[in-house]
């Protein structure tokens, strides 16, 4: 498991970004993309819920109308690693929710500073809490899409990837009235056919620049130290919010994002550009 986790090429080079999101059925045409930008954070929320599935995972926007026409997007070698800025700005997201007993509580630390953070969620995760997933829309996170069950998608066919990141695709969009813009492989483990099927499916592939290692319950301090040392312009923290005991994560979130914002950073999630 966490050798899969540690399998991103960690010298990736940022390509860009291309157009409007959504899933959609065109495919993606290869091609340059503009520059990625990331806007201010900032966001109310809190969450409950059914039931969380029965999981055994580990590692692995806006609420509203629906996308018109989705853009075509470029078929990437690479997944983004972090956002090109030289500003004190550091992106948040947390993978494999929602999950009742600790995402709302990562809602409330993120509403109490009026910050904005990336969610990629598993759809069956979704399926049992879509009240978790309209509030986090509401309190305008990204919602990304990180497959239905969380599996190694490098060792499946191109039509089994499909169904497992459509069928959430299609979960986040009929809960929230918006289409993901963004998706993440579990366990880092991309491919040819991983990207391809993103791209048709119109979304970037986003993976982090510091891993938290939060899955495997390092302790608190542990948490807060990786975040601490990893802190840096158009950095992405990887943390998780379900998949197992939680409550480390939302413990550090607790006291890691008012040091980054006392320290002078901007909590943000990215902006896509037309071209």
């Amino acid at each position: 498991m966490s050798q899969g986790r540690r399998a991103l090429v960690r010298g990736a080079a940022l390509l860009g970004l291309a157009a409007v999101a959504g899933c959609t059925d065109k495919a993606g045409a290869p091609g340059r993309a503009a520059s990625p930008s990331v806007p201010a954070a900032a966001g109310p929320g809190a969450a409950r819920a059914m039931r969380p599935s029965t999981y055994r995972l580990r590692p692995m926007a806006g609420y509203g109308a629906p996308h018109e026409a989705p853009g075509r997007l470029p078929v990437r070698r690479e997944p983004i690693l972090r956002m090109d800025t030289r500003d004190k700005i550091i992106v948040l997201s947390f993978d494999d929710g929602p999950d009742p007993a600790y995402t709302p509580g990562i809602l409330r630390t993120l509403r109490e500073y009026d910050v904005r953070a990336m969610f990629f969620v598993c759809g069956e995760q979704a399926e049992w809490n879509k009240d978790l997933l309209r509030e986090m829309a509401d309190d305008g996170h990204v919602i990304g899409n990180h497959t239905w069950t969380h599996p190694l998608l490098t060792k499946m066919s191109r039509s089994a990837v499909r169904y497992e990141i459509e069928r959430t695709c299609e979960i986040i969009d009929d809960t929230t009235g918006e289409p993901p813009a963004w998706f993440r492989a579990p366990y880092g483990a991309w491919n040819r056919n991983v990207f391809r099927v993103g791209a048709e499916l119109g979304m970037e592939p986003l993976a982090w620049t510091v891993d938290t290692n939060d899955w495997m319950e390092p302790g608190t301090r542990s948490i807060i130290r990786a975040v601490r040392d990893g802190a840096a312009p158009g950095v992405v923290v990887l943390s998780h919010d379900a998949g197992g005991n939680r409550s480390q994560s939302v413990a550090a979130l607790r006291t890691y994002l008012p040091e980054l914002l006392d320290s002078g950073y901007r909590v943000a999630v990215p902006r896509r550009r037309e071209v």
